[in-house]
């Protein structure tokens, strides 16, 4: 039988594909994942809309994949994910480990954060390697974000930083606190690549209604409030004058 991996979109319950939303109605078993991303919409809802019961699971259950992948061996089962359901490199290591063990998979891809970007105005083709803000605790205070911004730098492309969340946890990484991690992972490297006057776009709940996108400087986009829903920041790397022009609209 086959495993379905269903992409979502960026919003709510509307932004299923067709065959998305076929392939999802059609399945024994139906479940979606929340710690990649999180969308303006809740599962009953999105049930309502399929009519179908969803069941929301974790990481945990995801990447062990064991009893979804035993489930998926004799039952048509889905996994819902919010954007596209390969964009999170952890869905790519359930579709290999589906392959080994016999189990057809498909994909239904959708709008993606990686994507939406472009709506700052700022040329997809020029940006570097994609990286993650993880939350901080304790004393795990990883910095190899501030590496990937390094890199990127090196070669003038852009960095898009995803922001860390655990919904199970309400623990969701703003973009304010992000900035400040920057800050500190600048005090630790001193490459000069962070400072008060540093170009930053701060980008809340893109493709969504209330959407947000603010470039400025890290000094100015600190001290604002983004609201709630997912959040993501770049630091752009050399700017072409087209670029220039399309982010000064944001202002």
């Amino acid at each position: 039988m086959p495993l379905y991996l269903i992409g979502l979109g960026l919003n709510d319950e509307y932004d299923i594909t067709l065959q998305g939303m076929e392939k999802a109605m059609s399945c024994d078993f139906l479940y979606m994942e929340n710690y990649t991303a999180l969308m303006n919409t809740t599962k009953e809802k999105l049930g309502d809309s399929l009519g179908k019961e969803i069941r929301i699971v974790g990481r945990e259950f995801v990447e062990d994949a064991k009893a979804l992948l035993e489930q998926a061996k004799s039952h048509a089962v889905g996994l819902l994910v919010a954007g596209d359901p390969l964009a999170a490199t952890t869905h790519m290591e359930l579709v290999l480990e589906a392959r080994k063990q016999g189990i057809a998979v498909e994909i239904f891809h959708n709008a993606s954060v990686l994507t939406a970007v472009a709506q700052t105005g700022l040329q997809l083709y020029k940006f570097g390697k994609v990286t993650s803000i993880p939350l901080w605790e304790g004393s795990h205070r990883p910095t190899s974000f501030y590496d990937v911004l390094a890199e990127n730098q090196g070669i003038g492309a852009h960095t898009l930083f995803l922001l860390d969340l655990k919904p199970e946890e309400g623990k969701f990484l703003r973009i304010p606190q992000a900035l400040e991690m920057l800050e500190e992972a600048e005090k630790q490297h001193k490459k000069g690549l962070i400072k008060d006057t540093t170009l930053a776009l701060a980008c809340a709940r893109l493709a969504a209604p209330g959407q947000l996108i603010k470039p400025g400087k890290i000094s100015q986009l600190k001290k604002m409030d983004f609201g709630e829903g997912m959040q993501c920041l770049i630091i752009p790397g050399k700017l072409h004058f087209k670029e220039e022009e399309a982010i000064a609209l944001w202002n």
